[in-house]
């Protein structure tokens, strides 16, 4: 069983808080099985948009990890919120957390083509 979407949030901004970042919801969506869109800000001012893999990453039906894919990267900020508006129309109930560290280093898997 995946883990819910709002526990998978509350840990994701604790580990945020204690490696020193800042984190926040700025949307939040169903509890249970909400997709979850993370906004990483960097100092540069420069973003990066981190979304729910396809299933093609997945290995089984079993596998309960909650992987995201590098949709946008080094993006200005408009290009971010664009996107952001496009997937709150296709899925009203997904969530949006925004993040400020530099490194998200384990904080997220992140899919990679190896993975498929």
């Amino acid at each position: 069983m995946r883990l819910k979407s709002h526990i998978f949030v509350a840990s994701l901004l604790r580990r945020v808080f204690a490696s020193g970042g800042y984190a926040a919801v700025l949307r939040k969506g169903a509890d249970e099985a909400g997709a979850i869109f993370v906004r990483q800000r960097a100092r540069l001012g420069t973003e990066t948009l981190y979304a729910p893999a396809p299933q093609s990453f997945f290995e089984d039906e079993g596998d309960t990890a909650r992987k995201f894919e590098i949709r946008l990267q080094d993006a200005e900020a408009e290009k971010i919120d664009s996107a952001l508006l496009s997937e709150v129309r296709f899925d009203p109930d997904c969530w949006i957390v925004e993040i400020e560290i530099d490194d998200c280093g384990d904080l997220l898997d992140i899919a990679t083509e190896s993975d498929r």
